[in-house]
């Protein structure tokens, strides 16, 4: 899979047709809604993507913006195996559990309401103002963009990203999504906004002008 690049002030960040998102420079891997509650097989599916990209980045610390369960319950959804192999997986890096106060706590895991880590900001829900000098990366919208094809139109999920936020798509199951032209996104991003949509094995870059129409892809 080819990563794309984005950069925030001398800070490189690789985005992953996974979903997921790394920091280079500090060994940071992050991502966001695992939704561990859904089914079993696609909690299965989210594990051993995971495991994957845990192999392929060797993070030092991997940031997961939302808890690991819906609710107080949600980590007792997950069956032994699930727990086990997650707690495996943590062992393979520190985790980091950010998720909004306004969530139940998970039985599986002590979230925080956000993280500093150098210029970033994290954060599962974007906040409604940033100061001039925030960087913030956030999840919890499952965003979509679509574009038209010669064919079709298609819908993906996607980050959405300028030059002070990034908003993660999920890389658990999916649970449904918003338009990145809704208002609950767009009126993030004030000054206009680029996505990069997921593809099988690379990304797809655009400005909010072209989607919804015919376009190439970057």
């Amino acid at each position: 899979m080819t990563a794309a690049p984005l950069h925030y002030r001398n800070q490189r960040l690789m985005l992953d047709p996974s979903g997921a998102a790394f920091w280079p420079a500090r060994r940071v891997l992050f991502v966001a809604d695992l939704h561990l509650e859904t089914s079993i097989m696609a909690t299965r599916g989210t594990l051993e993507k995971l495991n994957r990209l845990i192999r392929l980045y060797r993070p030092a610390k991997l940031i997961v913006l939302g808890g690991c369960g819906a609710g107080r319950t949600g980590g007792e959804r997950l069956s032994d195996a699930e727990r086990a192999r997650l707690t495996a997986l943590s062992r393979e890096a520190q985790f980091i559990w950010v998720n909004s106060t306004q969530a139940k706590p998970d039985t599986l895991c002590e979230t925080l309401e956000e993280y500093r880590d150098g210029p970033f900001t994290f954060r599962h829900q974007a906040s409604a103002r940033l100061g001039p000098r925030d960087i913030e990366i956030s999840g919890y919208f499952n965003p979509l963009a679509s574009i038209d094809t010669k064919a079709r139109r298609i819908s993906r999920p996607c980050f959405v990203t300028d030059s002070s936020r990034l908003i993660l798509p999920a890389f658990g199951a999916p649970t449904g999504g918003i338009d990145v032209r809704d208002a609950s996104i767009a009126k993030l991003f004030p000054h206009g906004l680029r996505v990069f949509l997921l593809g099988q094995d690379q990304l797809f870059s655009f400005a909010l002008g072209q989607l919804g129409r015919m376009a190439e892809v970057a």
